[in-house]
């Protein structure tokens, strides 16, 4: 009768050690699973910013060759390239908006890089809207200047300039996102696709909630004013400038004749 009493506190050791046990590896399991999210969200964060550094680039270039648009370096080697362009900005836009969307909505308050996630979505919305005008600017010129029949050359405006913007097409070519190789999206008209961008501007400013005011920049702005810059020394700037204008006519309705001073 007396050996069950004995075996008690060997039965509850065993157990014992076997409850630190499981409770041990079911926290180096948590312990891996959290420095693996860890990991596989700055990886997702990382690829954010390449693709955001992507956009600026491409939509920089459309931006650039848009310019040409009705002027005599026209045709439609230019319209293809805006074509081929617009596709890249589209591809990047559609996987930047999903990837943002998914990192906010799941990261938590006070998260480690949920602020730089942050501000990439205020560049990524900021990026949308001048993308936008440039769209809408695009699609007005080729409608002004439709180059659908030669004599339609003859109402381009000679601007003076030579050459072209194979070099500029080429920059925009050259350009590589992280999953521009693995999703293929299909490219919507001009028209749908500045329809799409305010599709996309409203879902990211619903779903997500975050003030633009409260994003704090990493840098200051090129061109800033500086700090050591006084008002004095700006008005003292202003002073030496009127100052040279020595020979104007300096009549208060001579506009043009200031500028050409100016100039001068």
């Amino acid at each position: 009768m007396g050996h069950p009493e004995i075996m008690r506190p060997t039965i509850t050791l065993k157990y014992s050690a076997k409850f630190r046990s499981v409770t041990t590896q079911v926290a180096m399991n948590r312990w891996r699973q959290s420095v693996v999210e860890i990991q596989t969200r700055k990886r997702q964060v990382n690829e954010c910013e390449r693709a955001q550094a992507a956009l600026s680039k491409v939509t920089a270039c459309f931006q650039q060759m848009a310019t040409s648009l009705g002027s005599n370096m026209d045709g439609s080697f230019l319209r293809e390239e805006l074509e081929e362009t617009r596709t890249v900005a589209h591809k990047i836009c559609s996987g930047l908006h999903r990837r943002l969307l998914t990192l906010l909505t799941e990261m938590e308050q006070g998260q480690e890089d949920k602020e730089q996630v942050e501000r990439l979505w205020v560049i990524f919305l900021s990026s949308l809207e001048n993308f936008q005008q440039d769209l809408k600017k695009v699609r007005a010129l080729q409608e002004i200047f439709p180059l659908s029949q030669r004599k339609d050359r003859q109402a381009l405006v000679n601007t003076g300039f030579a050459g072209g913007t194979s070099e500029v097409a080429a920059r925009a070519a050259m350009v590589q996102t992280p999953w521009l190789s693995i999703e293929e999206t299909e490219r919507p008209d001009l028209k749908s696709h500045i329809k799409e961008i305010d599709v996309l501007l409203e879902e990211m400013l619903q779903r997500v909630n975050v003030p633009l005011w409260s994003v704090e920049p990493t840098q200051q702005a090129d061109g800033g004013q500086d700090e050591d810059e006084s008002l004095e020394d700006m008005m003292e700037v202003e002073v030496v400038s009127q100052n040279n204008l020595s020979g104007c006519c300096q009549h208060h309705n001579c506009k043009i004749g200031c500028l050409l001073c100016l100039l001068s």
